[in-house]
């Protein structure tokens, strides 16, 4: 290869690499549209979960219509894979230790805890104090 374009070669190599690398530096990684990571929450300074939910992503507090007439279900809120609560408990967890808020769908709720979660789960998973 003649010198002269083996150098504009490297050159441009040496380009498109240090353009890739600062485009790798100041992209993030895509946010999960059914996850509240906790660096969102530490980011925007929510006190509660409800405040979390309700400013990011208020469509999971509510329930999409009917699953039964006779004992319709609600989203259920569960704590470390405990079931905690209706969705008005998310005012009652302070952000300290939260690690993650997550939601599940009506099917893939039911898939994890079975009947009665037909209108999906914020699940909350917390860090060791």
């Amino acid at each position: 290869m003649h010198r002269s374009l083996r150098h504009t070669a490297l050159g441009a190599l040496l380009a498109l690499a240090a353009a890739c690398a600062g485009k790798a530096a100041t992209t993030r990684p895509r946010a999960s549209r059914e996850e509240i990571s906790l660096e969102t929450i530490k980011e925007r300074h929510f006190t509660n979960a409800w405040d979390a939910v309700q400013a990011l992503h208020s469509n999971w507090l509510q329930t999409h219509g009917s699953d039964s007439f006779n004992t319709p279900t609600q989203v259920w809120v569960y704590v470390d894979n405990v079931k905690y609560g209706g969705v008005e408990r998310l005012r009652e967890l302070t952000t300290t230790n939260i690690a993650y808020i997550r939601h599940y769908d009506g099917v893939a709720a039911t898939s994890r805890w079975g009947i009665g979660h037909g209108q999906g789960v914020i699940q909350i998973s917390t860090q060791p104090h």
